[in-house]
């Protein structure tokens, strides 16, 4: 699976690790994804999200049927 969110459609980013000794190595910097019960098109349904968009407010979680009765 790979590591994009399914709102925004962040991925992954590619940096330099540098050492002390200024020598560079390539390495990859993830999104922080979380996997959440959201309303889309008026049904829920599990979707991975990045906290930017969590934090924002895109996305709308879906409430329990437990937390309705």
């Amino acid at each position: 699976m790979a590591a994009i969110c399914e709102v925004c459609g962040r991925g992954r980013n590619v940096a330099h690790h540098v050492s002390h000794s200024n020598i560079k190595t390539k390495r990859v910097q993830r999104p922080n994804l979380q996997r959440v019960r959201a309303r889309i098109d008026g049904t829920n349904r599990h979707i991975r999200v990045c906290t930017r968009c969590l934090r924002s407010g895109r996305v709308i979680k879906a409430t329990s049927s437990r937390a309705q009765s």
